[in-house]
């Protein structure tokens, strides 16, 4: 377990490195979902019980407790170095607005995004008014997939058949632009397969080998979740 004095994020900021404020059971499978795609997650909570429960679950997790309506407690702590704040808590709105004012206009802050939770319209357009580049609301997007999502941006829906297999719509990932389904392969280099393949409403079901991918395109690939992680495009 790092303490939060020596934890510093990834040089590498492709895949991002993420502080998410609240663990509940939002921010917690939020941070779970994070961790186990091999990001770098800072976690922080006022409750000391949250924060041990979270650190009981996934030990690589930084989870510290901060106030996190104290600007020099979330500076020292590493929030603004992140490349991605989640406003995990809702509630009470006034914290939530003031962490997102805190992470967005902080001098030095090196934060480039921040999502932050809503519980109604007029919370959202608050939230919107100090920064949030994005609002979301917990009823429509569990924290897993939030998780997913940000850790593969490229993924725009999936369809869970069981524990082990799914179905994936993603965007055609830059590496796969301009070449045919033979020449990507993809049951041979990643172990899926492909549905369907083209522009958005005029998908091609059982697309043949021949057909060239472009940009912008989309493909519906199934296969086990372990493998579809694995395709190109975070």
């Amino acid at each position: 377990m790092t303490n939060w004095w020596n934890w510093n994020p990834p040089e590498n900021r492709a895949m991002g490195s993420f502080a998410v404020i609240g663990v509940g059971r939002f921010g917690t499978a939020l941070c779970l979902e994070l961790s186990k795609a091999g990001a770098d997650v800072l976690a922080i909570d006022n409750d000391p019980g949250a924060v041990d429960r979270l650190n009981k679950l996934d030990p690589s997790i930084t989870a510290r407790k901060v106030d996190s309506t104290d600007e020099e407690a979330l500076r020292e702590a590493g929030v603004l170095d992140v490349h991605t704040v989640v406003v995990a808590m809702s509630e009470p709105i006034e914290v939530s607005i003031t962490v997102t004012l805190i992470a967005k206009d902080s001098s030095g802050s090196r934060v480039e995004r921040v999502i932050a939770r809503a519980t109604n319209d007029l919370h959202m357009k608050m939230l919107q008014r100090v920064g949030a580049d994005r609002v979301i609301f917990p009823s429509k997007m569990q924290g897993q997939r939030l998780g997913q999502e940000l850790v593969r941006p490229n993924l725009l829906d999936r369809l869970r058949l069981d524990d082990r297999t799914s179905i994936e719509e993603i965007r055609v990932p830059e590496e796969f632009i301009g070449k045919s389904l033979r020449d990507i392969n993809l049951r041979k280099s990643f172990h899926v397969s492909v549905l369907a393949a083209g522009p958005d409403n005029q998908l091609t079901v059982n697309p043949p080998a021949t057909h060239v991918v472009q940009k912008d395109e989309l493909l519906v690939v199934m296969g086990a979740s372990e493998d579809l992680a694995k395709l190109p495009g975070r």
